[in-house]
Formats: structure tokens, C-alpha cells, sequence
């Protein structure tokens, strides 16, 4: 910094800056607060169709989320701007307060031509220890300004780094506190790019630890992980992890875990690099995906090694099982990933296993969890983390096809379950929404699809036996609005209330009913299906009876067609466990306890957001205020909550003893039974909790008589779509 601009500054306009931007983050805090609780609320819960449903409220949500960060990117720019004023105000008293003292030794300052300084004698003759007195003050002097032009540099660079961030709009992330924690973020960026980029040989154990700490505390900082990602270069950090995974294959214990925290922390601050839009940035992430096909060997100079590395997609894919990518690297990355992965010749997903198994790749490239070899495992899992991402992927029919029978011949089913979930319920795997997420059309139409090939004859059931049982059902109970349409048949529209864009988009009955059918094999979908008609029946119950004008007949008509519906679905799950003659011995029923145990603490979290994974009845905009509120978020779940306990508390008092006396059709009769006593007693809850006039017996007994019709349709309907054993 030039000595004469610290020494006659006085920051006025900076602190103006600082007042201004003071000024704009209490503005965009409104603006936010009214985006978030007004726009956002009500587009949401909007009933749409069409074009309004999937254009209109993605783009309010994604305007409203820019506000978010707007108040957080304001925010940093002020503290910055603050934090460096204080310092350069701080420097500059410093700096004069040290010349001012000097004086009285007679030492005086100038500033020199290019930002220098000479500190001479002003006296004649030099006083004793004048050349001691002038090395003093020119060191002190020096030291101030460098501090100050550390300060005003550092500066600069986060605040253009903040401004870089993203080509249009606001880059979110933490705000920071001031100028210090912006560039001490941006300095161990730099020391740990160092590490990456080492020589295999001299790189220690500790200094992965050292690399480990600075991701695990700097890796979700936008700053941070751009500066990394940039420094350390992406064939660099391919060829870092190429080389640590060859290098400690096998390692047991507390170094096990080490590097798979050390991978887990590296895969979260890459993940959040791939926001930044800047230009460098841009380019990183085209030649990262360039890199795809290169082949890294762990050892380039020794021959011995062999000639077959990791190639890149398996390098990257590895990275990719935590954190959340951006949405259009991974559209990017996995078009050119699928190209490869699709390439065999044969039916959909045949010979997919051979492209990346090869007796020469390193044997773990994930440290214990498989070995890494199929890129698309980790591809799949970054995928489940970014429903927007998942979406995108699968709503090509022939890439959902693929993926889906290529579960067949490859490992990849469980993960691949998590991304279809997220593609079609919009709640990444692992988070519990915060607000109702409406099924798009094209995600209604991906369900469909996937339906449809796990309802194939002889095909589709190996689908549910692929590690895939779990997601099926969630995917199942999301879309109880979606499926008791199709069930019902059209007309039925104003007594299954949903928000989606294509409420009638499943349009094959068949298909639907075959789908049901063979999840219900597996315990955990099974499961999910019983929690996912519990839930929305009972919402569906407490709607119609709360307020009766929803639909315009007698309140007794829309409760006969849900409970007839439930019947229908409920049949559909118990003549399935039946005519697999899935029995409930001692061992079954400890599994079919457990995947309700499991299910019902999954769906209870999602509840107690008060939101919902879609399967609970859209409130109505039309509903008054009082009722608007009482839905909770929008949503009615007022009695859903018992009725989740009663499931869980029943299938736990079941005596496992007893009830493997339950076959064929004594546990049909039994199952029939238990699904009616939560459908009655959901009414008798919904009656009371509302003061409804309906008649607790009588309304009872129309819920056993549908139930009881429903049930019996369930049989017919699958002999008519279902090629089952015979009685």
C-alpha cells in the first residue's frame, strides 16, 4: 500500500459503503421474509395444472430462494467492507502515531515516487543512535503496511471472488463475519491445494490428516471450495485419489475410518465447488468431465504397477456419494457417463457390468463400501442427494429404462432406488422436507414408467428384489393421491385431493395394481405401502368431515369411496404376502416387525415437519383461514399421527407365536381385519377431533361394508391383471 494513501485517508466513503449496504440487507430481509411466507407459502400450496403447475411455482421457488441469498451474499460484502475499514482506520493511526513520535528524535517521513517511503535525520549534525532510531521506524513502518496491504488485498480478492461467485443472481452459502475469516477460508485453500498436488512419495500421513481437518471446517465455505477446486486442477485431484486409494487399499481400523472421512469430507467440498458459476470454474467442471474416459494409473513411473488404473469416472463417482452437486454439472456429467454405460450391445442394461470391471483396476476405490468399480453407483447416489438433478436424469425414457434393468446384472440397486425417489417425490434420500413439494408432470410421468416396468409378467418382480423393495414403497406411498385416481377411475377428483400437476397421469389401473403387488413381497415396501394408504386415508377422512363442501355430495359418498379405495389397496398388499406364501413364522414376523418399525419412524420424521412426502391431502385454497391453519403447513394430518402409532403399536402386540398359525386365508382374514380397524377408528378420530354431526356407528359401518368390497375387488381385479398360484 502507498504510505501517503494510508497516512492521509480517512475512509469516509467506505464508511458510507459499509452505512449503504447496512441499508440493502434490511431491505432484502423484508423482501425475503415476504418471498418465503407469502409467495412461496402460497404457490405451494396453489392448486395448478398444466403449465402453472411445473413452470410457474419451480420459477417462485427458485425467486424466492434467491432472496435467501441475497441477504446472505449482502451480508458478507458488509461485514467484509466494515471489518476492512476498522483495520485500515486502525493501521493508519498506527502508522501515524509511529511517525509522530519519531519526530521527537528528529526523524522525519516522505513518501517516494512508486508507493515507498525514506525516513531521514531533519537535524544537522545526526543526533547519537540516529541510524539505529531510522532501521526502527522504517521496519515498524514497514510492518504496518504490509499489514495494511494484506488487509485492502485480501479485500479485494474475497469481495471479487463474492461477486464472481455466480454469473447471474447470488451465491448462497455462510455469510461471513468479517475480512479475516473470508481470507483465512482462501489461505487454507491454497495450503491444502499444495497437499493435492504433492509428490505421491513425500506425501505423509500426516499431511492427509492435516488435509482432512481444513475440509472437514472449510468445505461447505463457497469461497473455500471454489479456490481448492481451482488450485489443486481437476486431473490433479483425480490422479490425488487414484493414487490414496491404491496406496491405502486394505487399511483396517482407525485408519479405515480416517479416509473414509477424509472421502467423505473431499466428496462435500467438491460438491459445493460445482456452484460457483465463475469462469475458471466453468471451466474446471467441462474439463473435469473431459477427463472421464482418462485412465489413472496410481503409480505412472513404475511399470510394475501395471498399465490399467482407475479410470476417471470411476476416480470422480467415488467422490461423489456425499454432498449435493449442482444440478447442471451432474445433468452434464452423466449424459457423457451414461453414453459409456450404455454402450453394450443387447437389451436394456445387459452387459453394463463389463464396461468397468477389468482384473487390473484397483480392487477399492471406496474404502469397503463395494469396490467402487461401477461409477454409476456413485453417480446414482449424488443423483438421490439433487432430486432437481434426478429428475432431469430419468425423465429419459430410454436412460430410465437402462438404469432400471441394468440393476439385473450389477449392484447398483439400492442406490439407484434412492435416486428414483428423488426424482419423482422432489425430498432428496436422507432429508425430511420443509415444504410441500408438489409431483410435477414430468415426475408423475417418470413414475409412471417405472411403474409400468416393475408390472411387466415375469420381468418386473426381479426389480422389487434388487435392494429396490424400500424406495418402491416410498415412491408408493408418495404417490397414494396419484394411485387411488387411477384406482377410482375418472369423476373421483374432488374426493382424492391432491396438488400435482398430473393428478390422473397414472393412467393404467393394471398397471398400477401389478406394481402394488410386487413391492408388497418385500417387507420394507410392503411396509411403506400400508404407512403410505394409513396415512392418506385418514388425511382424506379428516378433510371430508372437517369440511363437507369439498365434495359436492353427501359427506357418507366421498367416506364409502375412500374406504372402498382403501380396501381396494390393502387387498392388493394382503393377497400378495399370501400368494407368495411369504408365512408369518417366528423368523418372518421379526422381519415384517422390523420393516415396521422401520417405515413407521421414516414417514413420523417426515410428519413431524408438518409437511409431508405427498401422499397427505392438499388443503384447498379455498378453505377459510381457520381451516388453513389447522391443516398444518397446508396439509390436514391432524389424526395421521395416531393413526401411524396405531399401525406401528398393532404389527409390535402381534404374538409372533400365534400368528404364524396365520395362513393363506386365515392371515387374509386377519389382514383384512386390522386394515378396517384402522380405517374405523380414523373416522371415530376425525368425527370427534371436528364435532362432525355424522354419526359415529353409522359412518363406521359404512367404512366395513366398503372396506369389505373394496377388499373383495382386489381379488378380481388381480386375477383380471395378475397371473397368480392358483387356490
Amino acid at each position: 500500500m502507498d504510505i501517503e494513501a494510508l497516512r492521509h485517508g480517512n475512509f469516509a466513503a467506505l464508511g458510507t459503503a459499509v452505512e449503504d449496504w447496512t441499508g440493502v440487507i434490511q431491505r432484502l430481509t423484508e423482501m425475503e421474509k415476504r418471498a418465503r411466507d407469502d409467495l412461496r407459502a402460497k404457490a405451494n400450496r396453489a392448486n395448478w395444472a398444466g403449465v402453472n403447475a411445473s413452470v410457474s411455482r419451480e420459477f417462485i421457488n427458485r425467486t424466492a430462494g434467491e432472496f435467501a441469498d441475497a441477504v446472505k451474499q449482502a451480508t458478507s460484502i458488509r461485514n467484509i467492507l466494515r471489518d476492512t475499514r476498522g483495520e485500515l482506520v486502525g493501521y493508519r493511526d498506527e502508522l501515524n502515531r509511529a511517525i509522530d513520535r519519531d519526530w521527537d528524535k528528529h526523524l522525519s517521513v516522505v513518501g517516494a515516487k512508486g508507493g515507498g517511503f525514506t525516513v531521514y535525520v531533519n537535524v544537522h549534525p545526526e543526533p547519537d543512535g540516529s541510524k539505529e532510531a531510522m532501521t526502527l521506524l522504517r521496519d515498524e513502518l514497514q510492518g504496518i503496511l504490509a499489514k495494511a496491504t494484506e488487509s485492502d488485498s485480501t479485500a479485494g480478492q474475497v469481495l471479487k471472488a463474492l461477486a464472481n461467485h455466480a454469473e447471474y443472481g447470488f451465491s448462497g452459502g455462510p455469510s461471513y463475519e468479517d475480512r479475516d475469516a473470508a481470507a483465512d477460508a482462501m489461505k487454507a485453500a491454497d495450503d491444502m491445494a499444495k497437499i493435492v498436488k504433492k509428490d505421491p512419495e513425500g506425501r505423509t500421513a500426516a499431511d492427509l490428516a492435516r488435509l482432512n481437518a481444513r475440509l472437514e471446517k472449510y468445505g461447505q465455505d463457497p469461497l473455500f471450495s471454489e479456490r481448492f477446486a481451482l488450485a489443486a486442477g481437476p486431473k490433479d485431484t483425480l490422479q490425488f485419489w487414484a493414487e490414496v486409494t491404491d496406496r491405502y487399499a486394505g487399511v483396517k481400523g482407525s485408519k479405515l475410518e480416517e479416509l473414509q472421512d477424509l472421502q467423505k469430507n473431499l466428496s462435500l467440498t467438491l460438491a459445493s465447488a460445482t456452484y460457483s458459476d465463475s469462469v475458471p470454474m466453468r471451466e474446471w467442471k467441462h474439463d473435469l468431465i473431459n477427463e472421464g474416459n482418462t485412465n489413472f494409473r496410481a503409480d505412472p513411473a513404475n511399470p510394475l504397477k501395471g498399465a490399467v488404473g482407475a479410470i476417471g469416472f470411476q476416480v470422480m463417482s467415488s467422490l461423489m456419494s456425499q454432498g449435493k452437486y449442482d444440478s447442471e454439472f451432474l445433468d452434464e456429467y452423466g449424459k457423457k457417463l451414461l453414453r459409456s454405460d450404455m454402450a453394450p450391445a443387447g437389451s436394456a442394461g445387459m452387459n453394463t457390468n463389463d464396461v468397468w470391471t477389468s482384473p487390473d483396476q484397483p480392487a477399492d476405490m471406496v474404502f469397503g463400501k463395494g469396490n467402487g468399480r461401477d461409477p454409476m453407483t456413485g453417480f446414482m447416489d449424488a443423483l438421490s442427494h439433487n432430486a432437481e438433478a434426478a429428475t432431469n436424469t430419468f425423465d429419459d425414457k430410454s436412460v430410465l429404462e437402462h438404469v432400471l434393468q441394468s440393476t439385473r446384472y450389477t449392484d447398483r440397486g439400492e442406490s439407484v432406488g434412492h435416486a428414483l425417489e428423488a426424482a419423482v417425490t422432489s425430498v432428496s434420500f436422507g432429508e425430511v422436507p420443509t415444504e410441500p413439494a408438489p409431483h410435477s408432470k414430468a415426475q408423475v410421468e417418470i413414475m409412471r414408467n417405472v411403474m409400468h416396468a416393475v408390472a411387466q409378467p415375469g420381468s418386473g418382480a426381479d426389480l422389487v428384489d434388487k435392494a429396490m423393495g424400500a424406495s418402491f414403497g416410498h415412491m408408493a406411498a408418495a404417490y397414494m393421491p396419484e394411485i387411488s385416481r387411477s384406482l377410482a377411475g375418472q369423476g373421483a377428483e374432488s374426493i382424492f385431493l391432491t396438488n400435482s400437476a398430473d393428478g390422473d397421469g397414472l393412467s393404467s389401473p393394471t398397471d398400477v395394481r401389478r406394481f402394488l403387488y410386487e413391492v408388497a413381497r418385500d417387507d420394507n415396501g410392503r411396509a411403506a405401502i400400508h404407512m403410505g394408504e394409513s396415512i392418506y386415508t385418514s388425511s382424506l377422512l379428516e378433510a371430508h368431515i372437517s369440511t363437507p363442501s369439498l365434495f359436492g355430495g353427501p359427506t357418507s359418498q366421498a367416506i364409502e369411496a375412500v374406504s372402498h379405495n382403501a380396501g381396494l389397496i390393502e387387498g392388493i398388499v394382503g393377497h400378495s404376502v399370501a400368494d407368495a406364501g411369504i408365512s408369518a413364522d417366528l423368523a418372518a414376523q421379526k422381519s415384517e416387525n422390523e420393516a415396521v418399525k422401520a417405515q413407521g419412524d421414516f414417514f413420523k420424521s417426515v410428519m413431524a415437519a408438518g409437511v409431508g412426502v405427498g401422499s397427505v391431502a392438499l388443503a384447498p385454497q379455498n378453505l377459510s383461514g381457520a381451516m388453513v391453519g389447522a391443516a398444518g403447513g397446508g396439509f390436514f394430518g391432524g389424526i395421521v399421527g395416531m393413526a401411524v402409532d396405531r399401525l406401528m403399536g398393532g404389527r409390535e402386540m402381534d404374538g409372533a407365536l400365534d400368528n404364524a398359525l396365520y395362513v393363506t386365508g386365515q392371515g387374509l382374514d386377519k389382514d383384512l381385519s386390522s386394515a378396517r380397524v384402522q380405517t374405523e377408528t380414523s373416522v371415530e378420530d376425525a368425527i370427534k377431533r371436528h364435532d362432525s354431526d355424522l354419526p359415529v356407528d353409522g359412518t363406521k359401518d359404512i367404512v366395513r361394508k366398503s372396506m369389505n368390497a373394496g377388499w373383495a375387488d382386489s381379488d378380481t381385479n388381480l386375477e383380471d391383471s395378475s397371473a397368480r398360484p392358483s387356490s
